[in-house]
């Protein structure tokens, strides 16, 4: 008897799942480095040189140099990961937000208000 349920598709998201974490994990890794303030300073000084210390994919390296936080994901980042990378470029989860929905943040803080968050 297979009691597994079917993936729940949810239109736009990328699900962090297994395939997703194994994808991601070099990413992940680096972006939990940034715990550390000589490790931020170190990715600030020499990005490239960081990011491949830690052998990012090609597709990783590029969704960095975006800072495009959607294609992170796309690459098996995890929200809680990237979140350490976003602060080091100046984002917070407003930026993060209104990248996920298309919007800019005004916009995306904007529909905040009005929602009552």
């Amino acid at each position: 008897m297979n009691t597994a349920r079917p993936k729940r598709e949810i239109p736009g998201t990328v699900p962090f799942d297994g395939k997703q974490a194994r994808k991601g994990y070099a990413l992940n890794k680096m972006c939990y480095s940034f715990n550390s303030a000589a490790n931020r300073a170190a990715f600030l000084n020499d990005e490239d040189a960081y990011t491949a210390s830690y052998g990012l994919t090609p597709e990783q390296c590029e969704a960095v140099r975006a800072r495009d936080v959607l294609r992170m994901i796309a690459a098996g980042g995890n929200a809680y990961y990237l979140a350490k990378l976003a602060g080091i470029f100046g984002l917070d989860m407003q930026d993060i937000g209104a990248q996920q929905t298309g919007m800019t943040k005004a916009e995306f803080q904007a529909k905040l208000v009005a929602a009552g968050e």
